[in-house]
């Protein structure tokens, strides 16, 4: 495969990295809106935010198996448009039931779109031979950074959520559809079979992949209580207006960019467990800053912390299953995306419970704890590849380190 051709792939991957952490954030940062909007009750409104990954879960297993027939660039090249004009039906309606029709085409969507670029993702890190999954996930940053303030611009401006979302959905849906005409993988000549996966042959035992299932489950119970009640939080805990309270996701997405931008670096440097260790802990220190927060700015800061330390996490745990599995790194990844969604079904509807039951600010102190026990299972980053399967011969990635 040719450098200019590796490069293409690159760049258009990260484009639609980048398109989906505008859409999602455009989805999240609005949640009060759509509340009220739709007239979902708090008691009802953590079922819709759990029925989002549920779909998407289904959507992830779905995709494992679309790709021993297609390659994940053909899944990802319809998945995102879907993904975007389901964005634009949440906006659109005006009753209950439309809403919940939307949700689910954006759950089951997102989940074959999520599976589909980190596969990719995964298969170029290996063509280059060196770590570059934290700069894929630094666009989808970059892109949140932008939805969450056009998010801003709306509660600011008064704008209705289809008025907020038409702008960057007729923007990004011809910016995507043009970009994946340049996806391409990082499969070199004998690696993947001329059609299907590249290891539908061969076996993922799930009792070496279950720690970085675990990683990742606890990565995104922290990431969806951020994406799902920062917003809330600031307003009804630590008494801000609804245009700040768009800010910590915000916040938080500038410092998972920066973090990103130079994880890379970190992790050729230093390894991938050292990184991920380092930033479990300043991620939980980020958790216990907002539980004890005395006001808005203080929130702020917990979730500047919680930005830097959970940036490095979900992207390298993605990259060590394509390590583990170099030769069924589409089938290890898909499973591993299924947590992403476990993550985010138990998180939601966890914090939302215990911020009724008990105080929003305690339920703050769950995802700490389940973010420190990352560092039990640490050591699964430097893992060598799994010996039995096709391709367990190649040498590990340089970023292991």
């Amino acid at each position: 495969m040719t450098d200019a051709r590796l490069r293409y792939g690159r760049v258009s991957l990260a484009l639609s990295f980048l398109v989906q952490g505008v859409t999602f954030a455009l989805l999240v940062t609005r949640i009060p809106a759509i509340q009220d909007r739709y007239g979902i009750s708090d008691g009802l409104l953590p079922i819709f935010l759990a029925a989002v990954p549920v779909l998407a879960g289904v959507g992830s297993v779905a995709t494992e198996k679309a790709v021993a027939r297609v390659r994940p660039g053909a899944v990802l090249r319809w998945a995102q448009p879907v993904v975007l004009l389901a964005l634009l039906g949440v906006g659109a309606g005006d009753q209950v039931w439309q809403v919940a029709v939307a949700l689910g085409v954006f759950g089951l969507s997102v989940g074959s779109l999520d599976a589909s670029m980190n596969m990719m993702g995964v298969s170029l890190q290996r063509a280059y031979g060196r770590s570059i999954m934290l700069g894929f996930h630094a666009a989808y940053s970059l892109g949140g950074i932008a939805g969450a303030s056009m998010a801003w611009a709306g509660a600011h401006w008064d704008l209705s959520l289809l008025v907020s979302y038409l702008p960057a959905v007729v923007l990004l849906l011809p910016a995507a559809l043009i970009g994946s005409r340049w996806y391409t993988e990082g499969a070199e000549g004998g690696d993947v079979p001329a059609e299907g996966n590249a290891g539908q042959g061969t076996s993922v035992p799930f009792r070496l992949l279950l720690p970085l299932c675990l990683v990742m489950a606890f990565a995104y119970i922290g990431d969806s209580t951020v994406s799902n009640w920062s917003a809330k939080y600031l307003q009804d805990v630590l008494g801000s207006s609804e245009q700040l309270a768009t800010v910590p996701y915000n916040v938080y997405m500038v410092t998972t960019l920066l973090g990103r931008a130079v994880g890379d670096l970190g992790v050729r440097r230093f390894g991938a467990v050292a990184v991920v260790r380092g930033g479990s802990v300043l991620a939980a220190v980020g958790f216990a800053v907002v539980a004890l927060a005395p006001g808005a700015w203080w929130g702020m800061l917990g979730f500047t912390l919680l930005g830097l330390g959970l940036c490095v996490i979900v992207p390298q745990t993605f990259a060590a299953a394509g390590r583990m599995f170099p030769g069924a790194s589409d089938v290890a990844v898909a499973r591993l995306n299924v947590f992403n969604y476990v993550g985010f079904l138990v998180g939601s509807p966890l914090v939302g419970a215990l911020g009724d039951a008990w105080s929003y600010r305690g339920a703050m102190l769950v995802p700490m704890a389940l973010v420190l026990a990352t560092l039990a299972y640490a050591r699964s980053f430097g893992a060598e590849p799994a010996r039995y399967g096709g391709g367990h011969e190649r040498a590990r990635a340089a970023d292991v380190g």
